[in-house]
């Protein structure tokens, strides 16, 4: 359920000003990896971690407000997406209370469905700016990981998801047809900061969970489908 209001004293005091005027673009969604909520809410709270969420979102689908969406709350740290390099301020954090090995409650879901159209809505952010942590961190973060059911929130409207006419039988690229596709994961937004199997890693955490090995046409496919349909950098306003 939704919680009515923000708290009447801030939760987390692990939070300041966006830097430069920024204004959210990205909602970068995570998991706690902490053994309950009320666990994760102590560590977020807490101002000897310096880590925070704007949202905390529990198995039972409580949503707790745990930083002013107008504030730069600590919860992305290294990384960068679509060109943007400091994600803190140019983003929302939500926090999914999960260990990261078991699946996300329906509750859960259905509360963070709940959530995003307002956060997207108040502050025009588009579909594809509802990134994974991994996405912006590739090769330092994993979270929220494979269980994270994305094509829900594609189907919603609430995030993105590669529609290509994908090949039957899958084979492996060659070599000109790899660095197609990791050209084609920079464009959709992946840094061009880390190595291309770092990118390719990432890319398949989100939309190909658990495919290992060198690229393949099918990853070409979709990685064309999501750079030429949502190319980087992010719109300035959600339509």
């Amino acid at each position: 359920m939704l919680t009515p209001g923000p708290l009447p004293d801030w939760a987390s005091p692990n939070f300041g000003p966006r830097r430069e005027g920024a204004k959210p673009s990205l909602i970068v969604l995570h998991y706690t990896a902490m053994a309950n909520c009320a666990a994760a809410r102590r560590v977020l709270c807490d101002p000897a971690t310096e880590v925070s969420a704007h949202y905390l979102i529990s198995e039972q689908g409580d949503v707790i407000p745990l930083v002013p969406e107008e504030m730069r709350a600590w919860h992305a740290g290294a990384g960068a997406w679509g060109g943007i390099a400091d994600i803190n301020s140019h983003s929302i954090g939500i926090e999914l209370s999960n260990t990261g090995f078991a699946p996300f409650a329906a509750a859960q879901m259905t509360a963070l469905q709940a959530l995003l159209p307002g956060i997207m809505t108040r502050w025009q952010i588009a579909p594809q700016g509802v990134i994974a942590h991994s996405d912006c961190a590739p090769g330092r973060k994993i979270d929220p990981g494979p269980r994270f059911d994305w094509r829900r929130l594609a189907r919603a409207g609430l995030a993105v998801w590669p529609d290509a006419a994908l090949p039957i039988d899958p084979q492996t690229c060659d070599a000109a047809w790899a660095q197609d596709v990791d050209a084609a994961l920079r464009t959709f937004g992946y840094t061009a900061d880390v190595p291309p199997l770092v990118r390719l890693s990432a890319f398949r955490l989100r939309f190909r969970p658990r495919i290992t090995g060198p690229a393949d046409t099918t990853d070409l496919a979709l990685a064309r489908d999501l750079s030429a349909r949502y190319p980087a950098p992010l719109p300035s306003i959600w339509v």
